[in-house]
């Protein structure tokens, strides 16, 4: 376990800083505005995930006192109160940007109505559409008569009812009813006049209607009031190896579901009294993140605002085959000549695909061997694997069943795919399957050949269509040898976890990983002191690991030149006297998700490139089996610099990342061309495909 520091940022507190980058982008006016609709869907997503989890874990450290023994936060209380002040800020500030897209919305005749601004016609409407879509999904709970109230759900959200009479004034009674998203659309549009779009959310058209639900009881007066409770999500595990996992984690999601409330979002004009009622029911305190909000809640669902509205939206940058696996051509052969690097989401996902399609239907083919953390909902990976066995391959899939929120997915895969005949492992009883790691073994007149893939990202056909990942399809043995290494560690539980230091190279967590970073970065201290050239630049998702941070201190400060970009979480501090400047950081938050992990070590004048699923965080370093891989190919190498400095250019969508965490843009200096990373990159690898 590396050594705590206190020259680093709190991890909670630049995660918050990362999410309000988010923000900045739905409160950008040059953005589409269904784009700044998608990034509030993406900031309020975020943050839910963030409550379920960090939020949660630190309630836990704060129960734990002085008996938390493990890697923890020093002053879990603190942070949280940190964490409160600074979501509420953030809070006011989506409020503001929402008022603001709503007025862009109708100056663009597009209009979001309430219950009570709706015309005669479409009062005609949504009462109709109750009657045939929604009054069967719904049942009120009559909160006040029931001993125990009821569950509320992690990710739904409730219309929290007043419900009295005029004529009886003593009448009084609340309600709670479950908003049905998973069922029925959030947006309906409705009958709208030339030249306009009118919409209304499904919560206002059970709030029209609440007269119909209720007043058979004697009830003449309805108020309506959305809230949401947010709950812990982490599952309890039990680590004993002998532990049947699947049960474990069948019982683990039944809690999750039931897990402590870590949140309440409430409509800020919500009744007192009801506020009062619903916060001592629920067993909720001022410590439990009681949040005001506007009147909608679970923006996630605007994610997916209807994009049929719009007559102006630009197309996206659609993928492009790379150029030397154009179909029909054999996948197998092009990578035995040369390394392929998929750099996605310019290039088309669809070549792995094919890949794994050509390996099972070709008869020389032996085995597939796989690792699969997320999957797509109707994946054609899968079905590819499927196919592999049935033609009479032999399939190994190391299925990561603990992959938050995709948990039930995993399990089901589990079951078809052991249906089928595929052998599923299921990994490491104490750590997660991070690796994205491929090996295909071809036996064809007495020689055998391995191809093979090692990637930054999932193997899923959904979001290797916004995910920015490498991906390296190669032939190399010394790569192969030790992935094949990996899996037989994975498949045999009696082995230890040093027989994974038998890779010579590839680095792997929780073995070699930070040992060979930490090695890299103190070569390139040596060639400073030595007044070589000397420098790093290193691309990641969260820089959260003390002993790198504080290498990356020490280099800086020998005079080695580290350029960073980093998405999310950089607990690094950037400006200190003693780095003259040598420690910079950008973080770049556009219609793709950087998701790419690379690491460039200059190494003088010869460079040493890697690709990574590992992010340098303690649980990828320590806890999970993760993967880097050496680039050997001159060319690949270059490409993967050349678009890495494209991004250390961005001055369209990057952000610095200083000590304050104020998410600044990067300033574009005088007769400089604006650069938009995601776009230049993608015109360089469609200029090289033509050229190639």
């Amino acid at each position: 376990m590396p050594k705590t520091t206190k020259q680093t940022i709190i991890r909670d507190i630049s995660w918050l800083a990362f999410n309000a980058r988010v923000l900045q982008e739905a409160n950008d006016p040059g953005n589409h505005i269904q784009d700044r609709l998608r990034f509030l869907g993406i900031f309020s997503n975020n943050l839910d995930e963030f409550f379920r989890v960090r939020v949660a874990a630190l309630n836990k450290m704060v129960l734990l006192g002085k008996a938390a023994k493990m890697h923890l936060e020093a002053n879990p209380d603190k942070i949280l109160r940190k964490i409160q002040q600074t979501v509420i800020t953030q809070q006011e500030e989506f409020d503001r940007t929402y008022s603001d897209i709503i007025t862009e919305l109708e100056r663009k005749h597009i209009f979001i109505k309430n219950e009570k601004q709706l015309s005669k016609h479409q009062k005609e409407f949504v009462a109709k559409f109750f009657e045939d879509k929604v009054r069967t999904q719904i049942i009120p709970l009559m909160i006040e008569t029931i001993p125990h109230i009821p569950l509320l759900r992690d990710k739904s959200i409730y219309l929290a009812c007043v419900l009295g009479s005029t004529k009886v004034s003593m009448i009084q009674r609340y309600a709670l009813i479950e908003i049905p998203t998973k069922v029925l659309p959030r947006f309906v549009i409705l009958p709208s006049q030339e030249g306009q779009t009118d919409i209304v959310l499904l919560e206002d058209i059970i709030r029209f209607n609440l007269p119909s639900l209720f007043a058979p009881f004697g009830f003449n007066r309805f108020l309506g009031y959305i809230i949401k409770v947010t709950r812990d999500a982490e599952l309890e595990i039990d680590n004993d190896v002998n532990t049947n996992i699947l049960d474990e984690l069948e019982k683990g999601l039944k809690n999750r579901k039931r897990g402590r409330a870590t949140r309440f979002v409430f409509d800020r004009n919500i009744d007192p009294q009801l506020l009062n009622y619903l916060t001592r029911r629920l067993g909720l305190t001022k410590k439990d993140n009681l949040i005001p909000g506007g009147r909608i809640h679970n923006f996630k669902d605007f994610i997916d605002f209807p994009a049929s509205i719009f007559d102006d939206i630009k197309p996206r940058q659609h993928p492009f085959v790379h150029p030397l696996l154009k179909q029909p051509c054999r996948i197998m052969d092009v990578i035995e000549k040369r390394d392929v690097m998929l750099h996605l989401p310019y290039h088309s996902f669809d070549s792995i695909i094919d890949l794994l399609r050509e390996a099972a239907i070709d008869p020389f083919v032996q085995s597939i061997r796989v690792t699969c953390y997320r999957v797509a909902k109707n994946s054609k990976i899968i079905n590819a694997l499927v196919n592999a066995v049935r033609n009479g391959k032999e399939v190994t899939v190391v299925l990561e069943l603990r992959a938050r929120f995709d948990e039930e997915a995993n399990m089901r895969w589990k079951a078809q795919l052991e249906e089928e005949g595929v052998k599923v492992v299921l990994g490491i009883h104490n750590m997660k399957v991070h690796a994205k790691i491929c090996v295909i073994k071809k036996r064809e007149f007495n020689r055998t050949t391995q191809y093979g893939f090692v990637s930054t990202g999932n193997l899923n056909e959904n979001t290797a269509g916004f995910y920015g990942d490498h991906c390296l399809l190669t032939t190399n043995r010394s790569i192969l040898a030790d992935v094949n290494r990996i899996f037989d560690y994975l498949e045999s539980p009696l082995k230890k976890l040093a027989s994974l230091r038998n890779c010579k190279t590839l680095p792997i967590s929780p073995v070699t990983m930070r040992k060979s970073m930490l090695a890299h970065l103190d070569k390139e201290i040596r060639l400073a002191k030595a007044k070589k050239p000397a420098s790093a630049i290193i691309k990641l998702n969260s820089l959260v690991d003390n002993a790198l941070i504080e290498k990356l201190y020490a280099a800086a400060k020998a005079g080695v030149n580290i350029q960073m970009v980093i998405r999310g979480i950089c607990c690094a501090y950037t400006q200190q006297p003693a780095f003259k400047g040598r420690l910079s950081a950008i973080s770049i938050v556009d219609d793709y998700l950087e998701h790419a992990r690379v690491f460039v070590f200059g190494n003088g004048k010869e460079p040493v490139v890697f690709i990574s699923s590992a992010d340098w965080m303690i649980r990828n370093l320590d806890h999970r089996i993760e993967a880097a891989c050496p680039i050997y190919d001159k060319d690949i190498q270059q490409e993967l610099i050349d678009i890495l400095n494209i991004q250390l250019a961005e001055n369209v969508k990057g952000r610095i990342l200083d000590n304050e965490q104020s998410n600044n843009y990067v300033q574009r200096q005088e007769h400089k061309p604006a650069v938009r990373s995601q776009e230049a990159i993608y015109k360089y690898l469609h200029h090289k495909s033509y050229k190639d």
